[in-house]
Order: structure tokens, then C-alpha cells, then sequence
């Protein structure tokens, strides 16, 4: 089964109102090599907040299709060149810039794959390339806040597609959270909270569709420590509208 890791955690309704507002995101900058010697993949990256550094470490046991710490093509760009963030697939209302650089980790083969935190982070934003053919599931639900061709979007590198999340009932009060596509899609998801762990499942092999990650902030600078020194967690009732809004939440355009 799939996991996505929280700490933390009491409801808070304010905060979940606050958490979904614009805001800058500071995205992964992935450095180095490969560091698994065997057939698998890890590689580690940085993302630096305006109080912090947090080190990520991405992990993949069945291997990737390719790695693109720095130089190459800019995958995140708007379909025929160039970027501009008002009209990016990768910003919405929640999200006001795009993936720095041309960083990005290109998936190739079915299985599950984890990014460590090496602190607790905040909201965290998954931006995605490509995914035609292929799907993500996670054990956590999640929001999408945008896509290349809806919402005024314009479409990504590929080209544009629809993305959707399908929710399968694994019975025991359990769910898997799925997100798919049809065409070429490309977009962001969001996780509303705090967590120190994500992990999903690719469900198909298919060379190749990308991804990195981003975060709101750590989890201290988002969520202050409440009394008795807990993060709180947005109500399932914020979750619930956030979901119900998906695409049609209406853009804030700087």
C-alpha cells in the first residue's frame, strides 16, 4: 500500500482559509548524481525558505527514466516557449510561480517511491509533466489546483490534457487517491497539512512523464506551535471544500 507520512496534527479550520491562499512556493533544487549503486534511483535536493534549508531525498527501489539536476530542456515552460506565470499550468490561486530551473526527475516504471523531509514541511505542491499513459495513487487525498489547458491555462510543454483524481474504496476505511489523465497532462496537486514523508505508486510503465515538489514553507513557519506544541491540521471539512472547488477555483492573476 501506499503511504504519505503526517506529523502532527489538530484541526483548525482558520488556518486551512489561510493555507490555501496565494503564496509564493519554493521549489526543489535537485543537485548530484545518482547515489543508488544498484539498480534503484536516489538522489537529494535542497529547498530553501525564507528562514530555512530543507533537505529532500527522493528514493525509487525500480529505477527511473532520467535524472536533470541542472541544464537541459525546461519541461515546465509554456507549450511553445518561454515562460509566464500568469498563464503558467503551473500556478493557480495557491501557487504563484512555476518550478525554478529546468530541474526534474522522469519517471519510467510501475511502483511505489518516496521523498524524505529532512524537517516537517508545509502544504506541499507536486508538479507534474506528461502524464499520459501512467497515474499516481496516494493513501492521503489531495487537491488539484491546476492544469495545462483549463482554467485559462496555457498548455504545458507536451501539450495540454485532463487531469482527475478517482478515489477507490479499499474497504476498512481505507481509500486510495489516484490522480489521472487523458492526453498530455500537465499541472499541480496539493497536500494540505504537515508532513516529513511523501511517498505514491506509479501505476503503469510508461518513458516517460516528470515531476519535482514544492513547499508552502516548513512546518514551524506555516503552523506556529500551538499550546501544548502541536501543528495543527485543516478541518476534513476545508479539505472537502478545497476538493469540491478542484479546477473551477477561480485564478488570482498578479
Amino acid at each position: 500500500m501506499t503511504q504519505l507520512s503526517r506529523i502532527a496534527l489538530t484541526t483548525a479550520l482558520t488556518l486551512a482559509a489561510a493555507g490555501a491562499q496565494a503564496a509564493p512556493t519554493f521549489w526543489t533544487d535537485w543537485t548530484g548524481g545518482d547515489l543508488d549503486q544498484g539498480p534503484g534511483f536516489q538522489a537529494q535536493g535542497t529547498i530553501t525558505t525564507g528562514t530555512a534549508t530543507v533537505g529532500v531525498t527522493y528514493t525509487n527501489a525500480n529505477g527511473i527514466g532520467f535524472y536533470q539536476p541542472t541544464g537541459g530542456i525546461d519541461y515546465w515552460q509554456n507549450q511553445g516557449g518561454g515562460r509566464n506565470d500568469a498563464i503558467s499550468p503551473y500556478t493557480s490561486a495557491a501557487v504563484d510561480n512555476s518550478p525554478t530551473g529546468s530541474d526534474i526527475i522522469a519517471l519510467r516504471y510501475a511502483g511505489t517511491q518516496t521523498l524524505q523531509f529532512s524537517e516537517a514541511i508545509a502544504n506541499p505542491v507536486f508538479g507534474f509533466v506528461s502524464l499520459n499513459g501512467n497515474g499516481y495513487a496516494f493513501n492521503q487525498d489531495f487537491v488539484i489546483i491546476s492544469a495545462g489547458g483549463a482554467d485559462g491555462n496555457a498548455c504545458g510543454y507536451w501539450g495540454c490534457g485532463t487531469s482527475y483524481k478517482n478515489i477507490v474504496d479499499l474497504g476498512g476505511g481505507n481509500f486510495e487517491y489516484q490522480l489521472l489523465g487523458t492526453g498530455e497532462p500537465h499541472g499541480t496537486l496539493r497536500f494540505t497539512g504537515a508532513f516529513d514523508t511523501v511517498s505514491w505508486r506509479s501505476l503503469s510503465n510508461e518513458y516517460w512523464n516528470g515531476f519535482t515538489v514544492g513547499i508552502q514553507g516548513t512546518a514551524v513557519e506555516i503552523f506556529p506551535e500551538q499550546p501544548g506544541g502541536t501543528v495543527p491540521e485543516p478541518a476534513t471539512l476545508a479539505l472537502l471544500g478545497l476538493s469540491l472547488l478542484g479546477l473551477g477555483a477561480t485564478r488570482r492573476r498578479r
